[in-house]
């Protein structure tokens, strides 16, 4: 049978369960589709069909056999077919940034037609979980190779992870993005990277065969769309040396240096008045050179005509052909590039060994993807068939990313979690309570299933009343008396609100923080004319302002759910009802053994448990600091408060890393596995003293030998106090003494996600890197560890180091 999407409705939980089991075993059909596209099928002599030879090897070759006009045509996207060497045309551009998604080079039109949906990345990360980061990028590079070998994809090359960070709230595209540190978005980098491209999650990567083919984007500094007219195609983006190498680059650093990418895209903004695909220092010196980066490197879609017609940097098109190709970018998302390169040629502007550095570049992607090693179903991955898509075991963790990202920001006399036998009667309120698309966010194909929240809800409450509210998440029509109606004659009341891609999308940034229209009206009205304190559920990707409902006592708790993907609705159902660990359910379908996911989800008391908050949240005054201020520092003398956690010197509705439990945990470091160097000292340092009077090192005089060991184990003691089991994200941070000469007011070093059973403890090891952890960016970009005190804290537990030379 055909994947199609599907709609639940169910009238109990058990209905609930019983229909998903269906759609799992519906959507598991294996079908049989067309070889998909791929050279060196027939026997041949030429060099670049010849899997003895090394690639480097083999991709010269087949560049030295094509003419010059079929050396430029590949430089696009839409990359044709050379017929006469037997190469196919393929499509670079494919989309995979919480699932396989519609794109230029994925057909999800044929025998397959939908492929598991993930939560928007925002929430996935909320989990704090480097294993379940990877997991997910091992699941869509699976089904990635299963639709190719589906024959219904064009490319294996995947336009995701996008690992700008997260700057400024009113952001349209942080949704997709892991949130506003850097460290904690370079992990995520790393293991997506290293799950959808078949790597092992840490270790050397001993192989150069991929999968699926990861690119890291946006490079760099790229996090506005369209603020107030200013849009990312014109904005030039003023950066210091210090927030490039301390905030903006570190991510794209750890997705090559630990990830092993194979793919990297430049931005469209410029930075520092040059644009980024026209950077060398930022493309060839910095990426290539400084970090090793071996594969290819992308502009966004059109980014080469606009540093021409938009940006006016270069003169003529063959400039803007000439600025790229020789910074080091090698193919454009786009047809500038194929249109105006033979010209560029004629002109002089660049050189058939410029077209050949990106052309040995592109095809050696392809043939680590085993493109030119006859039908891939016969070779490494050919055994990934179209059973891997929409697979149970896709669709159970999809349903764990959202339970493990939700989290909950109040909960006020234990108005969480609901009682399935006391609750008779609930209303669902808000215009994003039965709206299945939205669960999605953006960048999404079709999913395997789509359950809302309201026909999770119906699971769990015979009678369960449903008024939108609103027309929309803007809500600027709004049906406040039947609302009120409803609200008064249910025993509860959820009110499902927040924003949608209308709100927040690419190409649309916020200007206020707030609930869009008349949200705050409508969520206050409600809780005024309910029975009890009021259980408000948050759906959107950027923070909003909500001090309203924080500071309401009549509403009693405050869900955050971003955009939870195709189990979303089944999620926070359970949050909301505690059912984090029903158990193993299996049933048999078809003669399919189906087990249904395990739940582990703690719903909230106090402590901290289930998702953390990977952004800052701001209150609406922030709005008043240009989206287009760069700096990370905050600037006493002009009341610029600086940008998140680390930077911030302002009011906050909540912090980064907040979250509530329904269990109590506990946190201590055990001083026997807490091993620092005895000796912290390196002789014949020459000290550096700044402005302010502080004393620093250079990290790189250090050298990686003595950095090697300084290294040191820092055991973290956690329990679980109980009352419920529950998964804990469990944070490590750095502190200075104090907050001088640019130093953040703390920062992430180290963090995991660690399942107890209540009255469970367990030993987590972190280990401690002073040359990383301990050092700071100094002004002029260099790596410095300053002298004196450091301190290393989980919780409220932390310990000292004194670094001295």
């Amino acid at each position: 049978m055909a994947r199609r999407t599907h709609v639940v409705q169910t009238a109990t939980a058990a209905a609930l369960l019983l229909v998903f089991v269906q759609l799992l075993a519906s959507s598991s059909a294996v079908v049989v589709a067309a070889d998909p596209p791929f050279s060196c099928g027939a026997p041949s002599s030429a060099p670049f069909c010849d899997r003895k030879l090394p690639i480097e090897q083999r991709a010269g070759d087949l560049v030295s056999k094509l003419t010059l006009e079929e050396k430029i045509s590949q430089l696009g996207d839409l990359s044709p077919a050379v017929a006469r060497l037997g190469v196919p045309a393929y499509k670079w551009w494919s989309e995979a940034l919480h699932g396989v998604a519609w794109s230029r080079g994925i057909h999800l039109n044929g025998s397959l037609r939908a492929a598991t949906s993930f939560p928007q990345v925002i929430l996935t990360a909320a989990s704090f979980n480097p294993q379940l980061w990877y997991r997910i990028g091992q699941a869509i590079g699976a089904e990635a190779r299963g639709i190719y070998n589906n024959g219904q994809a064009e490319g294996l090359t995947f336009w995701a992870p996008n690992i700008n960070v997260f700057r400024d709230p009113r952001w349209g595209r942080g949704q997709e993005t892991p949130g506003e540190d850097p460290t904690m978005s370079g992990k995520y980098a790393a293991v997506f990277v290293r799950g959808v491209q078949g790597y092992a999650i840490a270790g050397a990567i001993n192989s150069s065969d991929l999968e699926a083919s990861a690119c890291c984007k946006h490079f760099t500094a790229y996090d506005l769309d369209n603020w107030k007219g200013v849009t990312r195609f014109a904005f030039d983006a003023k950066v210091t040396a210090q927030d490039l190498a301390d905030t903006y680059n570190p991510p794209f650093k750890s997705c090559v240096e630990d990830g092993g990418a194979s793919g990297i895209m430049c931005s469209y903004n410029r930075v520092n008045g040059v644009p980024t695909c026209a950077d060398q220092n930022l493309l060839t010196k910095t990426a290539r050179g400084d970090w090793g980066f071996n594969g290819y490197i992308a502009s966004d879609c059109g980014a080469v005509a606009i540093i021409h017609d938009v940006q006016h940097y270069a003169k003529e098109p063959e400039d803007a052909v000439a600025d790229v190709l020789k910074a080091g970018m090698d193919v454009e998302c786009g047809g500038y590039v194929q249109t105006h390169g033979l010209s560029a040629i004629r002109k002089g502007k660049i050189t058939e060994r410029d077209i050949d550095r990106a052309l040995h570049n592109l095809f050696t992607i392809r043939m680590r993807l085993g493109l030119f090693n006859g039908n891939p179903k016969n070779n490494r991955y050919g055994n990934i068939g179209a059973d891997q898509v929409c697979k149970q075991e896709h669709q159970n963790l999809a349903l764990q990313a959202a339970q493990d990202g939700i989290v909950l920001l109040k909960n006020d006399r234990g108005a969480l979690p609901l009682s399935k036998t006391k609750v008779s009667s609930i209303a669902v309120i808000g215009p994003n309570a039965n709206n299945a698309p939205l669960l999605l966010g953006n960048y999404h194909g079709p999913p395997c299933i789509s359950v809302t929240p309201l026909q999770a809800l119906k699971g769990y409450v015979k009678d369960a009343r449903f008024v939108a509210g609103c027309n929309a998440a803007v809500c600027n029509v709004s049906n406040i008396g039947e609302a009120l109606h409803v609200a008064s004659s249910a025993d509860y009341v959820v009110l499902f609100m927040g924003l949608d891609q209308d709100q927040e999308r690419e190409e649309v940034d916020r200007l206020e923080l707030g609930l869009p229209g008349m949200q705050e009206h409508l969520i206050n009205s409600v809780a005024d004319a309910a029975k009890k304190p009021v259980i408000l559920v948050l759906l959107c990707g950027g923070p909003v302002d909500v001090t309203f409902a924080k500071n309401n006592p009549k509403i009693g708790a405050i869900v955050w759910a971003g955009y939870p993907g195709q189990a979303g609705g089944i999620a926070i159902a359970q949050v909301l009802f505690g059912e984090h660990n029903p158990g193993e359910i299996s049933f048999t379908v078809s003669l399919i053994r189906l087990n249904i996911f395990r739940y582990n989800y703690a719903v909230l008391i106090s402590g901290s448990s289930g998702g953390r908050l990977p952004v800052t949240w701001y209150p609406k005054e922030f709005t008043a600091v240009p989206i287009t201020d760069m700096r990370m520092r905050a600037d006493p003398a002009t009341g610029y408060p600086g940008r998140t956690y680390r930077f911030y010197k302002g009011k906050t509705v909540y912090n980064f890393g907040y979250g509530l439990s329904y269990s109590m945990y506990s946190h201590s470091f055990v001083s026997k596995g807490t091993k620092p160097p005895s000796k912290t000292n390196i002789d014949g340092l020459k000290a550096i003293k700044s402005a302010a009077g502080t004393v620093s090192y250079d990290v790189e005089e250090i050298g990686a030998e003595a950095c090697d060991k300084l290294k040191f184990p820092a055991l973290v003691r956690v329990q679980n106090h109980g009352p419920m089991d529950g998964r804990h994200p469990v944070l490590l941070f750095l502190r200075w003494p104090n907050a001088t000469d640019g130093r953040p007011a703390s920062q992430l070093i180290g963090f995991q996600s660690v399942h107890l059973r209540a009255a469970q403890t367990a030993h987590l090891e972190f280990e401690v890197n002073p040359c990383k952890h301990f050092s700071r960016v100094a002004e002029d970009g260099r790596m410095v560890i300053d002298q004196g005190s450091h301190f290393v804290g989980v919780g409220e537990d932390e310990f000292e180091m004194s670094f001295m030379a």
